[in-house]
C-alpha cells in the first residue's frame, strides 16, 4: 500500500471547511495526494462527513447528527463557520466525497468515527460503502479508535487495509493491531516517540503520526521514517506532498 507522506487533515486542514467537498478540491490544488476525513451516520443511517456527534461546531444545525435525517443535513451549512468565501458549502454525503476523491486522483484515509453506540454498524457501513466506489481502484485505509467498528469493517470488506488509531499506543499494540488484521499504526504528535518508531520499523508496520502543524517538525518525523504526518497546513509542506 502506498501511502502518500503528506496528509491533509479532514480534507483541506485550515484552507477550507474541515470534512467537505470544498476541502478536497483545495487538497489537490494545492498538490497534496493524501486526504483524511472523518465518516458518521446520520439519523437514516447514511454515511456522512462530520466530526463531532452534534452540529453545532461546523454547521448552522443543532442536535446530534445520528438522530438528523437526511433531509434535514441537506439543508444545513457546513462552510460559513470557516469564512464567508465557503459559505452554503453541504455536507457531503460519504459516497460523494469518494468519488470526487476518485476525480481528483487523491488516496484517503477514511477515519470511522461512529457515534455512542453505533461502533459495529458504522465500520460495516462505512466499509461496504467504501467497498462499492472504489472497486477497481486503489483502496482508502479505514481507520478508527474503535475496534468493534474495525472488526465490523473487516468482517463487511476484508480486502481494504485498515488502519489502528490510537492516541497513545497501548503496550500491547502490536497484538491488537495482528489481531484485528491491521496494516497501519497512527498515533498523537504528543505520544510520539523513537522507541516506538523502532518497534513499528521491526515489525514492519507503517506509523503514521497526527496532527502535524509545524513545518520543521513534520520534516523531522518524515527523515526520521515515519510513514506520514496529517497536517492541517499542507500550504507549509508543498515539497513532502508527493
Amino acid at each position: 500500500m502506498a501511502i502518500p507522506r503528506v496528509i491533509a487533515h479532514r480534507c483541506g486542514g485550515i484552507l477550507a471547511p474541515e470534512n467537505t467537498l470544498a476541502g478536497l478540491r483545495v487538497a489537490a490544488a494545492q498538490g497534496c495526494r493524501g486526504v483524511e476525513f472523518d465518516v458518521m451516520l446520520s439519523g437514516d443511517g447514511t454515511p456522512i462527513l462530520i466530526h463531532d456527534e452534534t452540529l453545532e461546531r461546523t454547521t448552522d444545525g443543532q442536535g446530534r447528527v445520528a438522530e438528523t435525517s437526511d433531509a434535514e443535513l441537506a439543508r444545513l451549512d457546513a462552510g460559513s463557520r470557516h469564512s464567508t468565501q465557503f459559505a452554503g458549502e453541504p455536507l457531503p454525503a460519504f459516497g460523494d466525497a469518494a468519488e470526487l476523491c476518485l476525480a481528483l486522483g487523491l488516496w484517503a484515509n477514511v477515519e470511522i468515527k461512529p457515534s455512542l453506540g453505533t461502533d459495529a454498524e458504522t465500520g460495516r457501513r462505512v466499509a461496504v460503502r467504501a467497498a462499492e466506489v472504489w472497486r477497481g481502484s486503489q483502496p482508502p485505509l479505514l481507520s478508527s479508535f474503535s475496534l468493534a467498528a474495525l472488526e465490523a469493517a473487516r468482517t463487511a470488506a476484508p480486502a481494504l487495509p485498515r488502519g489502528l488509531l490510537t492516541e497513545a499506543p497501548p503496550a500491547d499494540w502490536l497484538a491488537i493491531l495482528r489481531r484485528l488484521g491491521c496494516a497501519t499504526l497512527h498515533c498523537s504528535r504528543d505520544h510520539f516517540s523513537a522507541r516506538l518508531l523502532d518497534e513499528a520499523r521491526a515489525a514492519g508496520v507503517p506509523l503514521l503520526v497526527y496532527t502535524v502543524n509545524d513545518p520543521e517538525e513534520a520534516v523531522t518525523l518524515l527523515r526520521a521514517g515515519v510513514a506520514a504526518v496529517f497536517t492541517d497546513r499542507i500550504d507549509l509542506l508543498p515539497g513532502w506532498a508527493e
